[in-house]
């Protein structure tokens, strides 16, 4: 990357959408893990996400010492663009930029300074450019704890979009095997949200939420999901003995090739505790194992239509 005299940035790819990557870097709770280089700590005293909204933090480093810190957001173009300026010592302009390719995320992140030589005495004091990557690294080592699945579907993206976004297709395959869904409402729109039940053995019953951010037919559905009450309000799993994230960030992305579709979905906590987010990734294979038996009844269900 060629940057002016009086510039730091860092790039760097995550395996992970951008609307999952851009949600990463608006909540304080996942700010506290990555933000800093490695083996430093954050505490947030505030954090008000709006243009000329300000984040105030302490940054404590691994000797003990604390870095008092001051980010007022000055644009905030969701979810591609955040520029924010750092207002107490050193002082420096800053954007963060996200672009989506082929499922993955670029961000590049570029401090501007007033002179090349203020530029250089914080290389020199800070050795920011490497806290800079170490930051990224940490935020990456976060995406990487994220869930994933696949799987290739022998039917066009239309209808595989269809089968998840209509609620009469939902019913024919929607949730684990032996389970079934009855009550669903859909309103598709970011914003928007979908509830439902699951039926299970022994009159088990489920209840869940969708809340949609993003949906782009038939490219990709962004959504955050938890469990909920007949009444679609926020509950707790009713399992994990309240270890369980209240929400998870999900996407969807649908890609079409020779007239079949991959459906690639990834979901990540947010707004979780270090024992939640524990938690979520210590049961991947579980979930793995849920999602299969799901996804095989959506391959049976697609079959029946073609």
């Amino acid at each position: 990357m060629q940057n002016a005299a009086n510039e730091i940035a860092a790039t760097r790819t995550f395996d992970a959408p951008r609307a999952l990557v851009f949600e990463m870097w608006t909540r304080a709770g996942h700010l506290a893990n990555c933000w800093g280089p490695s083996g430093f700590t954050l505490t947030t005293s505030e954090f008000d996400f709006r243009e000329g909204g300000a984040w105030r933090f302490v940054m404590h480093g691994p000797d003990g010492t604390d870095y008092k810190n001051e980010i007022v957001f000055r644009t905030i173009d969701a979810p591609n663009r955040i520029a924010y300026s750092h207002t107490n010592g050193p002082l420096f302009d800053a954007e963060a930029t996200f672009e989506e390719r082929d499922g993955n995320t670029d961000v590049t992140v570029r401090m501007t300074f007033a002179t090349a030589e203020l530029r250089d005495r914080v290389m020199r004091t800070s050795n920011a450019e490497e806290g800079l990557r170490q930051t990224l690294d940490r935020l990456g080592a976060q995406v990487d704890e994220a869930f994933t699945i696949s799987r290739t579907f022998d039917a066009p993206r239309e209808l595989v979009f269809r089968a998840w976004t209509d609620v009469e297709h939902l019913k024919q395959w929607w949730g684990p095997k032996g389970f079934e869904v009855r009550h669903c409402t859909l309103d598709l729109r970011p914003g928007g949200t979908m509830h439902y039940d699951m039926r299970g053995p022994n009159d088990m019953v489920m209840w869940g939420r969708w809340t949609f951010r993003e949906v782009t037919p038939p490219e990709r559905l962004v959504f955050v999901t938890s469990f909920s009450d007949e009444h679609g309000g926020v509950t707790r799993a009713p399992f994990f003995d309240g270890g369980w994230p209240l929400e998870v960030l999900s996407a969807i992305l649908f890609e079409e090739h020779d007239g079949k579709t991959t459906l690639k979905m990834i979901g990540l906590p947010i707004n979780a505790t270090d024992a939640e987010r524990a938690t979520f990734k210590s049961a991947h294979a579980s979930m793995q194992g849920g999602w299969t038996g799901t996804l095989d009844q959506l391959t049976a269900y697609l079959e029946k239509q073609s």
